[in-house]
């Protein structure tokens, strides 16, 4: 039995009982708190989880609270806490104690299992940089250098490629790496017209997941591959990302922090943040439709930094705030 456990059974009142199914009840301490009168029938019922974490419902006013290792204190929980009178140091205490066992939760190698096949690049496609140190002369080239530029962004940021034939000499390709393998690409046409984009991508890839490094403690997750490129992050190239892609991500075992586009599709991939438990950051940026947008109107650094100040992990606090953006959008 672990820590939380064992600091939800010191708080149980004395008077309670064990039902045959495994569960603890008692007079509920979350009735009165929720408008409800005070419990005097003992419906508040508490089950410990044999792999670590716990359970409890009220069977009057239908609160409901629980734990498992590998998730944070979720706001009920720690009401729940409060309500049997437990001070919030204490109860930050076990917060932390939460964080521990979630950093040092194993991860389940089935998580990781991911077959990608290799691809091949657009026929002729070679890295930027090599058309440049041999010369060529191609008049799209400087073109294609010049909207790296103007995007806010290096030859040195991303392996950057090129093709000369027809259908991709106007457009930048990035490939897709796997465990550093190529299992993808995509065309992002420097001009307009359409298709914006060319892709070949397999289901479950998440971009840029080869470059997070271990000693990071963040990962920062929007959609588009400028946006990843920008601040080091990954894109799941959709407005919701699939059950894989969400496997892999946590996988890293690092703090999720996702980075909406400032548009109706974008409100989308919240909701996969609050079902994984992730962060959502919210920064007051002005006339910037993504984080690409804002690198270039801001810089990398106040981009970053925005970021992380406004970072939200209360859910209540991320629904409320999902909620203002649709009807902004709407």
């Amino acid at each position: 039995m672990n820590e939380i456990q064992n600091g939800l059974l010191t708080l149980l009142p004395p008077k309670r009982k064990v039902t045959p199914s495994g569960w603890t009840s008692f007079n509920a301490p979350c009735c009165i708190q929720n408008g409800n009168t005070k419990d005097t029938r003992q419906r508040g019922g508490v089950l410990i989880n044999p792999t670590g974490g716990f359970q409890y419902h009220c069977f009057n006013c239908n609160f409901k609270a629980g734990w498992s290792p590998g998730k944070l204190l979720s706001n009920n929980t720690k009401n729940l806490f409060k309500w049997l009178g437990l001070n919030d140091t204490d109860i930050s205490k076990l917060g932390l104690v939460a964080l521990k066992l979630k950093d040092n939760q194993p991860i389940s190698k089935k998580e990781l299992v991911l077959t990608l096949e290799e691809r091949r690049l657009p026929e002729d496609t070679l890295p930027l940089i090599d058309w440049i140190n041999h010369g060529a002369t191609d008049i799209e080239i400087p073109k294609i250098v010049e909207y790296i530029i103007n995007r806010g962004m290096t030859l040195d940021d991303y392996p950057w490629h090129w093709c000369p034939s027809a259908g991709f000499r106007d457009r930048v390709i990035l490939p897709f790496y796997n465990n550093g393998k190529i299992v993808g690409w995509t065309g992002r046409k420097i001009i307009e017209g359409k298709p914006k984009y060319l892709t070949d991508a397999q289901p479950g890839y998440v971009f840029n997941l080869d470059n997070q490094q271990n000693n990071r403690a963040f990962v920062i997750v929007v959609e588009g591959q400028f946006d990843a490129i920008a601040v080091d992050g990954v894109a799941i190239m959709h407005n919701e990302p699939n059950q894989t892609q969400c496997a892999r991500i946590n996988a890293l075992g690092k703090q999720v922090i996702v980075v909406p586009d400032r548009d109706k599709p974008g409100t989308k991939i919240i909701k996969s943040a609050i079902d994984n438990g992730w962060g959502v950051s919210f920064p007051p940026w002005n006339n910037v439709k993504d984080v690409a947008d804002a690198m270039l109107k801001y810089g990398k650094l106040y981009t970053l930094f925005t970021i992380l100040h406004y970072r939200e992990t209360n859910e209540i606090k991320i629904q409320l705030l999902n909620k203002k953006l649709q009807a902004i959008y709407e």
